[in-house]
């Protein structure tokens, strides 16, 4: 088994209500340029649909392609959407997916004791996945490693 030492969440970049899973982003993935990447399978090792069902994608056993530098020890997770009214950067998640997020990265934490980041956090002049991913999942990564729980920040005011 390989070392995972970081979850990093990722949007699809697609409107709100396109209803996609697995095998549609690994058809992006797989088809050829300039219709795709060209890659040898689906980039991200699950999938998260509008719906909050969580669908799976490249195997954890192999390193993923979703983040350049950072996939050799790293769970790549994409929810579905990301776009509103052709807007790009914006955070579409349904109560589903924030749901089934939640616990999917809970279980993650559990099994590898790993932190988690946003694309953002990797890639300059990324928006991706269209909200603070690190501050989302902290307590529960601080929780998982008996660490005390972050305040959040008051507002300024």
């Amino acid at each position: 088994m390989r070392l995972i030492n970081d979850i990093i969440v990722h949007c699809s970049d697609s409107p709100d209500d396109l209803d996609i899973g697995a095998k549609e982003i690994k058809e992006w993935h797989t088809q050829k340029p300039p219709l795709g990447n060209g890659w040898s399978d689906i980039g991200y090792h699950y999938i998260v649909r509008l719906d909050g069902t969580i669908e799976k994608g490249r195997l954890i056993s192999k390193a993923g392609a979703h983040c350049l530098g950072h996939n050799a020890h790293s769970i790549g997770i994409c929810y579905v959407g990301g776009r509103h009214d052709g807007k790009k950067g914006v955070d579409t998640r349904t109560k589903q997916q924030k749901g089934a997020m939640t616990k999917l990265i809970y279980n993650l934490i559990q099994m590898y004791r790993c932190d988690v980041h946003g694309h953002r956090d990797y890639t300059k002049g990324k928006t991706c996945p269209n909200f603070d991913a690190h501050a989302e999942y902290t307590n529960l990564y601080r929780k998982i490693i008996g660490l005390p729980e972050l305040s959040p920040d008051k507002p300024k005011t």
